[in-house]
């Protein structure tokens, strides 16, 4: 009984090194998305913008019955088994009023999964996003968070199995044009 106990750390440490050692694939299938943000006694919106292969921005207004905020992130993501699933890290800073305390300010860590959904343009996701604050009378915070966005511009599509059922390449052109004798067919296994 005290040798499973004991071998938790291990492997709880194992899996930890493991993810963070993976080599992070083409971690998005979106370019934006928009949508809501919902933790334990707040509310507001986010918006995320891809700006490099595996990097966002995201933008984060929250609302909360004392104090209004805004929030920059640059976040990294890392794919688990492919471009849906996906786990980010992210730092950033933020400014805010609170109605006791007046203006405040602050510095966040992220740390989140995110899952996009298979056959509808939503993106789901979980995070913990630790503050710093300065000039607040809460020093620390560790508020939790879920947000559901919607995918405004997707993501082109590349990869393996592309064009294997079907160049896309040929949907601009007028039909007489797409079918010519002279192209070369492609096979399963023409890479």
């Amino acid at each position: 009984m005290t040798f499973r106990f004991a071998c938790l750390p291990v492997f709880s440490l194992f899996v930890g090194v493991s993810l963070l050692s993976a080599p992070a694939v083409r971690a998005q299938k979106y370019r934006t998305a928009a949508g809501l943000r919902l933790g334990k006694d707040n509310y507001g919106l986010t918006i995320q913008q891809k700006v490099f292969d595996k990097t966002t921005l995201e933008g984060i207004a929250l609302v909360s019955p004392r104090e209004i905020s805004g929030t920059v992130l640059v976040e990294r993501h890392f794919g688990i088994l492919g471009p849906s699933l996906n786990y980010y890290f992210g730092a950033g800073g933020h400014i805010g009023n609170h109605k006791d305390d007046g203006a405040f300010g602050g510095f966040d860590g992220l740390a989140g999964l995110e899952y996009k959904t298979a056959f509808f343009p939503f993106v789901l996701s979980f995070d913990v996003k630790p503050s710093v604050e300065i000039n607040s009378a809460d020093w620390a915070r560790f508020p939790a968070a879920f947000s559901v966005r919607y995918v405004l511009i997707r993501e082109k599509k590349t990869g393996l199995f592309n064009g294997i059922f079907g160049n896309d390449k040929d949907k601009d052109k007028p039909k007489k044009e797409r079918k010519s004798s002279d192209a070369p067919r492609r096979g399963l296994f023409d890479f």
